[in-house]
């Protein structure tokens, strides 16, 4: 698997409009899209800083993995995003090595990438995202 960057750093929060402040009025970062992932129930916001991305997480219903992560942990860093050339092969290289995956092919994330996550109980608890443009 060839990892190119860190492509993003989810960041889970209960609100965007009470988050996004922070982020602008006291780091000086400028958020550049907000948008809404649907299917994963879920309003995101990102920042750049260098070639690395924040995303925060808005959960739209208490169904979202968002949600439930923020009922059982609260607020904060949520997952970790690698790019890959080759998601699908990157897949199938962690499932060779025994690592469990929540999302066995890609699909569409925020941004118009290609995603998919691995599973906390196989990378050392750090919920692993793979995306690929």
């Amino acid at each position: 698997m060839n990892i190119s960057q860190i492509e993003h750093i989810g960041i889970a929060v209960k609100d965007l409009k009470t988050a996004i402040p922070y982020y602008e009025d006291v780091l000086g970062l400028k958020c550049y899209n907000i948008e809404e992932v649907a299917d994963q129930k879920v309003k995101t916001a990102f920042f750049k800083v260098g070639e690395v991305k924040i995303e925060l997480l808005e959960p739209t219903s208490e169904e979202s993995a968002v949600a439930k992560f923020i009922e059982k942990k609260g607020e904060g860093v949520h997952h970790i995003a690698f790019r890959v050339d080759n998601l699908v092969d990157a897949l199938a290289e962690c499932e060779s090595k025994g690592v469990q995956l929540i999302d066995k092919a890609p699909r569409k994330g925020a941004e118009g990438l290609n995603i998919a996550f691995l599973h906390p109980k196989s990378t050392g608890s750090v919920l692993t995202e793979l995306c690929e443009e």
